[in-house]
């Protein structure tokens, strides 16, 4: 299969880096920068192109991976699409292009597929799982927040698409993270905010959150989102009269509290957790393998359904649209 990632910044080297030396795959890069397009030849051996007209001539590719900045997705999907390639695309952040990129992918029988990273971690999957397993009402705290200028160090937040206020750095957690809230806890019900601006960042939206949140089935959450915070934190505390579950963001921190024992107990892991020097501790690659993996899955077999789509994808945008309202 030849797959083609459009944009070689820090994420579609990830992707490149992540499908790298798999014999069934030929990569290629695309990037306007030169530079960037030069590093991957030297670092990945990837051949490059500067558009995806001048790639789909020369090397007519099966699927396209895309990592551009968000506000950019809507037009190269339908490119893609409309050369009958399979799409895998990073999270959108906004709903531009929905509609008419579904029905083309539909028509065209190509798979659309939409990342969503942290459904395919362990540590969610577990959550998901003892959470749908547990009959009392829950309730949950969680606290996501990094401090703006740490989220790339390499380069200033206002060069790239958290400065844009469409696209900002607190728009972005809760697009990562509501994906798995709503599998664990259901459909929002309800939900309102308490937000402001309180740094003296150079941005132009608001950078905490105080969000509380109900779900159709009974349970609650208070979700607490910052780029404020500078020690960057991760955690979730959920909480019934029969269940308790703690996790700080990383591969090593979950647990369950033993009611009947009075005992905290950690849920371990048995695959080790991959992590890329500059990204905070509780970034692990492995999450990123294994949504690639379903994608490719996915075109092997339409039977194999994806944990995140376009549809689902649109009503969360919504609840971000009227939390930020």
């Amino acid at each position: 299969m030849k797959i083609i990632v459009i944009g070689l910044g820090s994420m579609g080297k990830r992707r490149i880096r992540l499908l790298g030396g798999r014999k069934d795959i030929q990569l290629f890069g695309i990037d306007s920068q030169e530079s960037r397009c030069e590093e991957v030849k030297e670092k990945f051996g990837v051949k490059c192109y500067s558009s995806i007209s001048e790639v789909v001539a020369a090397e007519h590719p099966d699927a396209a991976i895309i990592s551009t900045s968000p506000l950019s997705h809507a037009a190269i999907i339908k490119e893609c699409l409309q050369n009958n390639m399979h799409v895998f695309t990073e999270i959108n952040l906004v709903p531009d292009g929905y509609a008419e990129n579904m029905r083309v992918a539909k028509e065209k029988n190509r798979v659309l597929f939409l990342s969503s990273t942290f459904l395919y971690r362990k540590e969610t999957q577990t959550i998901i799982e003892k959470v749908q397993q547990t009959n009392c009402p829950l309730n949950y705290i969680y606290h996501i927040g990094q401090y703006l200028p740490d989220w790339h160090p390499w380069e200033s937040y206002n060069n790239y698409f958290i400065g844009n206020p469409r696209t900002n750095g607190c728009r972005e957690i809760m697009a990562i993270d509501l994906p798995w809230i709503v599998t664990a806890f259901g459909p929002i019900k309800n939900v309102s905010a308490v937000k402001s601006k309180n740094t003296e960042l150079n941005i132009n939206y608001n950078d905490n959150y105080l969000i509380t949140i109900e779900h159709a089935n009974g349970n609650k959450g208070v979700l607490a989102v910052d780029v404020v915070t500078r020690k960057s934190i991760r955690h979730i505390e959920v909480y019934g009269e029969t269940f308790q579950m703690s996790w700080n963001g990383t591969a090593d921190s979950l647990t369950e509290y033993d009611i009947e024992n009075k005992i905290e107990k950690k849920i371990e892991f048995e695959d080790a957790s991959e992590h890329v020097e500059g990204y905070a501790a509780f970034i692990t690659e492995n999450p990123y393998r294994e949504e690639l993996d379903a994608f490719l899955a996915q075109i092997e077999n339409p039977a194999n359904l994806p944990a995140w789509n376009f549809e689902k994808d649109l009503e969360i945008l919504r609840v971000i649209d009227q939390i930020e309202a």
